[in-house]
């Protein structure tokens, strides 16, 4: 059976998504290499977003309407500047210790329990901030939700993350 017209170009366009991630990811991580002049601190910054890309996943997993289309493939090149945001406020008070002379362990734990109310307070902002898209209706409501869930479940996974890493730490 062959496609012709839109249903082609929907099944062409589909096949390049893990194309445009990969390259995401890759413009991102070489934005954080000249940021930090170093090639292994974007590393430690981008093991946050695969935590966010698994719950914005499952979110839209376990969301019967939504399906995985060109709104959630633009939601999830949003959280991974999201969830990447929290790693980064970790990973730049630790530098700044381990460059002081303090062990990387440690300048890890003190970084995370010193940014804890910080992270929580701006993604929880986010996540509120994005309920009208999670609620949306009228038209256009499948592709504003579509975004929302996508963006709300992978931050409060990634939020969720930064919260058992601080209950470990402490």
């Amino acid at each position: 059976m062959k496609f012709s017209g839109l249903s082609r170009q929907e099944i062409k366009a589909g096949s390049s998504q893990l194309q445009y991630l990969r390259f995401a990811l890759f413009l991102f991580f070489l934005f954080w290499q000249l940021w930090y002049e170093s090639w292994s601190t974007p590393f430690s910054v981008l093991l946050a977003v695969p935590l966010g890309a698994f719950g914005a996943i499952l979110f839209l997993t376990l969301n019967p309407y939504l399906s995985n289309n060109i709104y959630s493939q633009i939601g999830l090149i949003t959280l991974i500047g999201l969830a990447a945001k929290n790693s980064i406020l970790i990973v730049e008070f630790a530098k700044e210790r381990v460059d002081s002379g303090m062990q990387l362990i440690n300048a890890t734990i003190q970084a995370v329990q010193l940014r804890l109310r910080p992270i929580l307070m701006t993604s929880l902002a986010f996540i509120f901030g994005v309920m009208p898209l999670v609620f949306a209706t009228g038209a256009g409501a499948v592709a504003r939700k579509t975004i929302g869930w996508t963006v709300m479940g992978g931050m409060l996974a990634a939020t969720f993350m930064v919260f058992l890493l601080y209950r470990y730490c402490s």
